[in-house]
């Protein structure tokens, strides 16, 4: 069989399996198994498909529609230009996410956040519920002079956020720290970001089966009401934030207002919704004021 008429068989199958791009994951899948790139795959595509390769192929493809995403099967995924490991403790950065390093990035840059230059200089930043450590690994890459703490309950994502931070030359900015949310930390900070889980518990089931077969379900589950993880953070951020100090979070759908609501009943000020490429709601933020007497300080 050719190479491309394996790609064509193979967006056949992911098309009568229900995949909603069968076309683009068929190609992604192939370039991988043939060792090829996007314009490999064009200029080899009449060439006779090696059998090792082929077999390795056909197998993505029947992983792919049997609902497995494409990053799992290829075991990372990219996110702001960078490649991430994947494990099973971790979710898949996806590019709704990237708004929030975009938020954060823009702040520090512009000079708003406390105590940091545009390089990140100064800046002591904390990242919760890291997960693959894309947020986190990003915002160094980003910030070059920035450091950071990084939170999770899961020992697991810790190593494999670790790993990602290792492999992208950050590793010696960034501290992973095992615990629930900011329990982990201490001193100030002038950012904190989260994307924590924000699915309410009931609607878990009718996730697609990308999501809900393959994604660590305590990454997905905000509780009754999906803002169990923004309670406990929101809760948590006049202990650990510098006065002015910006706290980040990603939100799901229609979750603006309510978040929004939490961030000013815990006395954050300046809050805002942000959206994401696709015009979404999808970042909320707020900074740290004077709230009950404590003072804030970089030591």
């Amino acid at each position: 069989m050719r190479i491309d008429a394996a790609v064509r068989a193979a967006r056949g199958r992911l098309s009568a399996a229900g995949v909603d791009t069968p076309g683009l994951d068929a190609r992604v899948l192939a370039a991988e198994a043939f060792g090829v790139d996007a314009a490999g795959l064009i200029s080899r595509g009449g060439e006779e498909a090696p059998i090792g390769p082929l077999a390795a192929f056909e197998a993505m493809v029947e992983r792919r529609a049997a609902g497995e995403p494409v990053g799992r099967i290829l075991g990372r995924r990219e996110f702001r230009g960078l490649d991430f490991a994947l494990s099973a403790d971790t979710l898949e950065p996806r590019p709704d996410t990237e708004a929030l390093v975009a938020v954060a990035v823009a702040a520090v840059r512009s000079g708003t956040v406390p105590g940091a230059g545009p390089d990140g200089e100064g800046l002591r930043f904390a990242d919760l519920g890291t997960g693959s450590g894309a947020i986190a690994v990003a915002l160094a890459a980003e910030l070059p002079a920035a450091r950071g703490i990084a939170t999770d309950m899961s020992g697991g994502a810790l190593a494999t956020a670790a790993a990602n931070a290792e492999r992208h030359g950050v590793a010696d900015r960034i501290e992973f720290r095992q615990g629930d949310w900011l329990d982990p930390l201490d001193g100030w900070f002038g950012l904190i970001v989260s994307n924590p889980p924000y699915i309410e518990t009931a609607a878990l089931a009718g996730l697609p089966r990308e999501v809900r077969e393959h994604d660590p379900s305590r990454a997905l589950d905000g509780g009754r009401d999906g803002l169990d993880a923004y309670r406990a953070i929101v809760g948590g951020t006049a202990a650990r934030l510098l006065e002015s100090g910006l706290l980040a979070v990603e939100i799901g759908a229609g979750q603006g207002e309510s978040v929004s609501r939490l961030f000013s009943r815990a006395g954050l000020a300046e809050v805002a919704v942000h959206p994401d490429i696709g015009g979404r709601d999808r970042v909320v933020t707020g900074r740290r004021t004077m709230m009950r007497g404590i003072t804030a300080s970089s030591g």
